[in-house]
């Protein structure tokens, strides 16, 4: 499939009949797992990516490194591959222009672009201009803009959700094909945000939210796993590692037996 196709595949899976269940990578072996075990496409983590390299999440990985994971990551998979480019690592728009030739150049058929604590006219721009530079690419990039109203707790009950509709059909107007709310949790909160926002709303996996059948029939058409998986493995690292460290021995790393034959799968 080409990267054309692939855009177009990833788009239609967000106006299907099931929500789409997408898994976030930081790596091409995190990568090539999801892939395998069933994925219909697969995104980075922001957050995860940075964190393997060493930086902390926000804007702070040098771009080098977010195109080397995106180029990495899409040349072992044949899915739509979709990049968590934070703000697009500048507000300058020529800059965020030329990321985003250089996403897609690596393989990318979508992005998040978060607003943070952004003023939403700014971020507005920054879509405009990110969609400017992919319509003149040839690839018809997903764009799918985060508002951070909750997850940043930017505003709190009634004046949070009016502000993140306001920001959805602001960013809509500018040219997003998405829009991403993480942080928000509660049943009725997702209900009305779907009902209100009239692009594919994107919600982020958390402790206590509702299993996907629940998040489709309330109007959810994708739920993203964040940073949960990324966390999950150097959870079991953390414990492993000290319990090696402490004995000397082999059983801390048993499950490493169950692991995929990576070298096979990258031959």
């Amino acid at each position: 499939m080409d990267q054309k196709a692939k855009a177009a595949a990833f788009k239609a899976l967000h106006h299907g009949s099931e929500i789409l269940v997408l898994p976030n990578a930081w790596d091409a072996a995190s990568a090539a797992i999801m892939a395998d075990a069933g994925a219909k496409a697969v995104a980075t983590s922001s957050a995860a990516v940075a964190w393997a390299h060493g930086y902390p999440d926000g804007d702070a990985l040098p771009r080098e490194n977010l195109l080397a994971t995106v180029s990495a990551c899409a040349r072992v998979i044949d899915l739509p591959f979709t990049a968590d480019i934070e703000g697009g690592y500048t507000d300058d728009l020529s800059e965020l222009a030329e990321v985003i030739r250089a996403v897609i150049e690596a393989g990318a058929v979508g992005i998040n672009l978060e607003d943070g604590a952004r003023a939403p006219d700014l971020h507005a721009r920054k879509i405009e201009a990110a969609r400017e530079a992919a319509d003149a690419s040839g690839v018809p990039l997903f764009i799918n803009a985060r508002i951070d109203v909750y997850l940043k707790r930017l505003a709190e009950g009634h004046a949070a959700y009016a502000e993140t509709v306001q920001r959805a059909e602001r960013y809509r107007d500018a040219g997003a094909d998405g829009i991403f709310v993480p942080g928000a949790k509660d049943d009725d909160l997702i209900g009305r945000l779907a009902e209100a926002i009239e692009l594919p709303l994107n919600i982020m996996l958390l402790t206590g939210l509702a299993p996907a059948e629940r998040l489709q029939a309330l109007g959810v058409r994708r739920l993203s796993s964040g940073a949960a998986p990324f966390l999950a493995v150097y959870a079991d690292l953390a414990a492993a590692a000290a319990a090696y460290l402490a004995t000397g021995e082999a059983q801390p790393f048993a499950a490493s037996a169950k692991a995929p034959n990576l070298n096979t799968r990258f031959s």
